[in-house]
């Protein structure tokens, strides 16, 4: 079907239903929605090279690649990629990579975006609690959504997910299994996400009266290594946590691994829950015992995020991008009663 075709079949003309398909503030937003809608019940695909033409817009959304984390090999970066990446390829729109070598000097990396006019938007992850990124972006003038949430302004568009209320179900679950030695094995605390689960955490324990010991709640970065080196250090601790959390399955494995390396059984002797649940390559319910989670799938995450920014060059206002998602607790083997 050409943009003729679906013109007269709307009874409108090839410039209306052009600006429709390609947010132009000037069509209403019915006319724009029925535009939309018969393009998608009629298949209808518009040449990509005469949309770019036609917007001015070069037909790719940005990501900033940090090379000293190795985020290619990181299993959330990639799944959110993925996500990214299928919306994306909906309206042939690719994703342009921008490596940059040392985390808080990325400036130089994003004014070369912006300037470089290589990309439309911009889309970012990982944010730490204050986001330098934000401001300059804004003042660079290239729009851009966050995946995750930042205290900085001016107002920008983000999707996040309810940490600190994931972790709070999740401390509170196992506080009503008996356990008030809980351990958690968190990211870096400069990042916004895991600030706010140990802030979960640690509320949680305080409702009930707990006071926290410090030895008990840990943070490094998220590899199976790291969770193992953790755990090991949890389980000399006397008396040990009967109950841990786990702020990414990678990290769980590796926790995992020291609980058997210890004699104990996860489940009976240690309960854990950690968080991620859809991983196509790491699926916890067919663990051994399957792993009990927060679950929130990190690749719907980057799909949402490439239709919101999609929607941002289409005209919507930044500050009415705001997402937060709230994240189910699904209880499998790994966790149990205090040992008596």
């Amino acid at each position: 079907m050409k943009l003729k075709d679906l013109a007269d079949t709307l009874g409108l003309s090839q410039t209306t239903v052009s600006r429709a398909l390609n947010g132009y503030p000037e069509v209403n937003e019915k006319t724009r929605w029925r535009v939309v809608e018969a393009a998608r019940r009629l298949h209808y695909r518009p040449n990509a090279s005469a949309r770019r033409l036609a917007t001015g817009r070069v037909g790719a959304i940005g990501a900033v690649l940090h090379t000293h984390r190795s985020q290619l090999i990181d299993p959330h970066y990639v799944e959110f990629l993925a996500g990214v990446g299928e919306r994306l390829a909906e309206d042939e729109i690719d994703i342009v990579l921008s490596p940059t070598k040392v985390e808080g000097e990325e400036t130089p990396s994003y004014r070369r975006i912006a300037t470089g006019k290589r990309v439309d938007a911009l889309i970012l992850s990982s944010p730490p609690i204050e986001d330098e990124r934000v401001k300059l972006l804004t003042g660079l003038g290239l729009p851009f959504i966050l995946h995750g949430r930042t205290i900085n302004q001016p107002p920008h568009a983000w999707l996040d997910i309810d940490n600190e209320s994931a972790f709070r179900q999740a401390t509170k679950y196992l506080l009503d299994l008996g356990h008030t030695r809980i351990a958690l094995i968190n990211g870096f605390k400069t990042y916004t996400y895991a600030a706010d689960r140990e802030r979960g955490y640690r509320t949680e324990l305080r409702a009930r009266g707990i006071k926290l010991d410090e030895r008990l709640a840990a943070e490094a970065v998220m590899t199976d290594d790291n969770g193992y080196r953790l755990m090991e250090r949890f389980l000399t601790e006397r008396p040990r946590p009967t109950a841990v959390l786990v702020s990414s399955m990678m990290m769980a494995l590796g926790a995992f691994r020291a609980v058997r390396a210890a004699g104990l059984e996860l489940g009976r002797d240690v309960s854990m829950i950690a968080h991620d649940d859809v991983f196509p390559f790491l699926n916890a319910d067919r663990m051994y015992p399957p792993m009990s989670t927060t679950r929130s799938s990190i690749r719907a995450a980057g799909t949402r995020s490439a239709e919101l920014v999609l929607e941002l060059l289409n005209g919507r206002a930044c500050e009415t991008i705001h997402e937060l998602w709230p994240v189910d607790l699904i209880i499998r083997g790994s966790t149990g009663p205090v040992p008596a």
